[in-house]
């Protein structure tokens, strides 16, 4: 069975989230955008073995410490999608710009596409590509356990913002109600920020998305 813990990180209290398979304990971070100490720390308690770093998408509360941490422990990188390749390149840019200790310079190991998957241990999750937030961004969906880790593509009670370089709101919400809603209303979401929620609860009650 898959298992995860969401982790907040950063000044920006970004939901950093350790996924691992309990068969194998062979485990994965989505999102490491800092603290990454207190990250290892709570790997080492679950006795887990770290082993891949997915990112949903390239921006410095979300990657800061990726570069980092794949060459601390020798780990590749997965993803975002390339159209996020301009924010790596801007990560050092970044992290002056908002305070974060200077990031890393790295290069994915693998790019992601639309309906790609990535596996950690016995688990497999899949990969949608949604656009809005960021062009690159991915999110992460395991079904087996109804679950996503979406970012900052949907939030409890919000939506990503747009206004950054390459956003573009109708993006957003064509990737939130085509991407997103045929996961399926019991699906919980884990957003980049904030509580977790559910694509149903959102559906009825975002003001949005709502309605979608």
């Amino acid at each position: 069975m898959l298992q995860y813990l969401t982790v907040p990180v950063t000044p920006f209290q970004q939901n950093c989230s350790l996924v691992w398979c309990d068969a194998t304990l062979k485990a994965a971070v989505i999102d490491p955008g800092g603290d990454l100490d207190h990250l290892l720390a709570e790997a080492k308690r679950l006795d887990l073995s770290l082993e891949q770093i997915w990112l949903t998408h390239a921006h410095i509360d979300h990657a800061g410490g990726t570069g980092e941490l794949a060459q601390r422990l020798d780990l590749p990188i997965i993803g975002p999608h390339p159209g996020d390749q301009f924010w790596i390149d801007g990560l050092p840019q970044q992290s002056a710009m908002f305070g974060f200790p200077p990031a890393q310079h790295f290069t994915p190991t693998r790019w992601l596409a639309d309906g790609d998957q990535v596996q950690i241990g016995n688990e497999t999750l899949h990969v949608r590509h949604c656009p809005g937030h960021t062009p690159g961004h991915v999110v992460f969906h395991a079904p087996q356990i109804d679950r996503a880790f979406v970012g900052d593509v949907l939030f409890a009670g919000s939506i990503g913002r747009t206004d950054f370089p390459q956003g573009n709101h109708q993006e957003l919400i064509d990737s939130i109600v085509q991407r997103l809603w045929p996961m399926g209303d019991q699906t919980v979401f884990i957003p980049g920020h904030g509580p977790e929620s559910t694509f149903g609860r959102e559906r009825q009650s975002n003001p949005y998305v709502g309605g979608t």
